[in-house]
């Protein structure tokens, strides 16, 4: 079969390999969907701590079973069958550690990942193994969600865990910072699950903040290469500030505004991570203080998010199946990578 492997930072190749054998515990799809997001070319260009090379890369997993392990019904209790369509998470907690026992898989201490301890989705075919079955990590897919609109319920799931800790209540004012396709699920989730009042997109790519503006309509876009993005959203809030800032960027600077333009009693959400060659912001911490501020780190998703968002995905509150705007075909999953990395598309899906 054809896979993507990664050998080494720049040296990612498409490859025929041997199909994988099911084991008795385990669960053997065909990929019909993984799609693609900033995580894939980081790694493509820097590499992953987690990711001993060399690895079939992937981790927005959607397809179908080919084959169900021998031991999985006895072992897991699922009554998993060929020709079920499923969604694989990505994060994977030991669900035996403290963390898991007080229901904080997000940030499981001995979490493994999918496409770095395991072979990922960039694949015709994959095994879902033992330990995403062990925390019931594979999710059927509903019956009127495509597998492409399926495969984006992971990173749907980091973003429905970020917002859980925001407490987003009925008409707050939102700020969003990044314009890509989680940028753009985060906006439908606070509105179609929180309910909250004018949004505000900001990114310093002008062709992505229109391409996603038409998409989920955010009250006002702002281009942080053109204007000062914290006086615009204190003009916007009437010297308030906003209530809630997510920062769906790898960029230090957003960080800083989020604080500096945050209203008494706003909620900052560090979504997205920092460089590790330069981790650090400059914090006015008596901004923090006097205006009560709370800033909450977002890693990941638990297992439970998954199916969150698959449900989200099928009763409509959060459609994504118009954010996904490039299927590539796997042959050419490199083009999919560069796509993404060139902001030329909201989310791009790889289909083998």
């Amino acid at each position: 079969m054809k896979a993507l492997r990664y050998y080494a930072p720049d040296d990612l190749r498409l490859e025929d390999i041997p199909e994988p054998e099911c084991g008795p515990g385990e669960v053997k799809l065909r990929v019909r969907n993984c799609s693609t997001c900033g995580t894939d070319v980081k790694i493509r260009h820097n590499g992953h701590q987690n990711l001993t090379p060399p690895r079939t890369l992937g981790h927005e997993i959607a397809g179908e079973v080919v084959e169900v392990g021998a031991e999985v019904a006895a072992r897991y209790g699922t009554d998993w069958r060929v020709g079920d369509r499923v969604q694989v998470i990505a994060a994977v907690p030991c669900g035996t550690c403290h963390e898991c026992a007080k229901g904080w898989m997000a940030v499981c201490r001995n979490q493994t990942s999918v496409g770095y301890q395991y072979e990922g989705g960039f694949a015709e075919y994959m095994i879902v193994p033992a330990a995403v079955l062990r925390v019931d990590g594979m999710n059927r897919i509903p019956e009127n969600v495509g597998f492409a609109e399926a495969s984006a319920a992971e990173p749907m799931a980091c973003a429905i865990n970020a917002q859980e800790l925001l407490g987003i209540e009925s008409g707050d004012t939102v700020v969003i910072f990044g314009a890509g396709p989680i940028g753009c699920m985060h906006i439908r989730i606070a509105r179609g699950v929180h309910r909250c009042g004018p949004v505000y997109l900001v990114d310093v790519n002008a062709e992505r903040l229109t391409l996603s503006a038409k998409a989920v309509q955010p009250d006002e876009v702002i281009d942080a290469s053109q204007v000062d993005v914290v006086e615009r959203v204190l003009e916007l809030t009437g010297g308030r500030g906003a209530d809630v800032v997510i920062t769906a960027t790898a960029a230090n600077i957003t960080q800083e505004q989020a604080i500096a333009m945050a209203a008494r009693n706003g909620r900052i959400s560090f979504f997205g991570g920092l460089p590790k060659t330069n981790p650090t912001i400059t914090c006015d911490s008596n901004v923090v203080h006097y205006r009560q501020l709370h800033i909450h780190g977002a890693n990941g998703s638990a297992p439970e998010h998954n199916r969150r968002a698959l449900d989200l995905i099928a009763t409509g509150r959060v459609p994504v199946e118009d954010l996904i705007t490039h299927r590539i075909p796997l042959e050419r999953v490199l083009d999919a990578f560069t796509i993404v990395e060139n902001g030329e598309a909201i989310k791009v899906t790889v289909e083998p």
